[in-house]
């Protein structure tokens, strides 16, 4: 895959990785992105909201595109109509969303308990498409075993699938407790194809702990982007030299976040109470780690325009 080069993806992230979100990334050392994830069923159904999640410009490249879903064939349908549409590097099958109202709809990481499906779905789709087919999963769904981890990766290899991108948690951790090194560097040690590890990358010294404990192949970065897109730079400067860059100053943070409001503005296509309650979120992550951080973000709730946001950021003082 000419991809493979670069080891550090943008993650999708439903309702956060959208046109303006990866445009920021990328500008900041981001080299690859996935669009937020899509299901299948509104690929074919709705294609007006489609076309807002799938929305994008000549320089936002590469990328790849990540389909949730459960029947095979709705599957493909949905895949060839992203694919007669988008450059796209690469499709993936989100076999890891821990979502209860994905997993009751027996799509995301509910496949991790279907295998056979997942399988069937992995095989329509790589035997269909000119293009890569690749897997996002989890370790397990209920409980920590590398074995069964190992089982469900080896099955997705042999079904078709390309590489493989793994979240060091199971099902029911949701997002919250120790990322499982251990499962990840099981699920490397029997494949041939790269393994891509996922799960607590927030930064440099993070991401080179996953690559070192479970020599995958490369990392996804997700919640560590969050007003912080800085990170990819950071990351693949600390693999090459093992220098920990300083935090950005603040005056450089208000220029990116008023950059990426600038986007958001520009290519978000909602109606304006919904849009400015979407800057308002992008704008509190950025304000992690200032010292009146909590003071801020409750002033940022507060504004109801564009204009308004652009004044609040330029007068906060740090």
């Amino acid at each position: 895959m000419l991809f493979m080069h670069k080891k550090i993806f943008l993650s999708p992230l439903s309702g956060v990785t959208d046109l303006s979100f990866r445009l920021i990334c990328r500008e900041l050392g981001a080299k690859f992105c996935f669009f937020e994830m899509v299901d299948a069923n509104a690929v074919l159904r709705n294609y007006v909201t489609t076309s807002r999640i799938i929305k994008t410009i000549k320089k936002d490249s590469p990328i790849a595109a990540q389909l949730v879903g459960s029947d095979p064939s709705t599957m493909l349908d949905a895949a060839q109509k992203l694919r007669d549409v988008l450059n796209m590097s690469f499709l993936d099958i989100n076999s890891g969303c821990p979502a209860k109202k994905v997993i009751k709809k027996k799509a995301g990481s509910y496949l991790l308990k279907d295998t056979k499906r997942l399988s069937e779905i992995i095989k329509k789709l790589s035997s269909n498409l000119d293009i890569p087919v690749t897997v996002k999963l989890r370790t397990g769904f209920d409980k920590k075993d590398p074995k069964e981890t190992q089982k469900i990766v080896k099955l997705c290899q042999d079904s078709g699938a390309s590489m493989i991108f793994i979240h060091g948690r199971t099902t029911l951790q949701g997002y919250s407790g120790e990322v499982d090194y251990e499962s990840i560097r099981a699920a490397k040690e029997v494949l041939k194809i790269p393994v891509f590890g996922s799960g607590n990358i927030f930064n440099p010294i993070l991401a080179k702990k996953m690559l070192d404990e479970t020599k995958c192949d490369g990392v996804l970065v997700a919640r560590g982007a969050f007003g912080n897109p800085w990170i990819f730079k950071e990351i693949e400067n600390y693999l090459k030299n093992g220098k920990i860059p300083a935090s950005p100053k603040f005056s450089i943070k208000r220029k990116v976040l008023k950059k990426h409001l600038s986007y958001i503005d520009k290519y978000k296509d909602m109606l304006p109470a919904n849009k400015i309650g979407f800057m308002r979120k992008m704008a509190v992550w950025y304000m992690k780690g200032l010292p009146n951080a909590t003071s801020l973000r409750a002033g940022i709730c507060k504004v109801n325009s564009y204009d308004k946001l652009i004044n609040f950021i330029d007068g906060i003082k740090c």
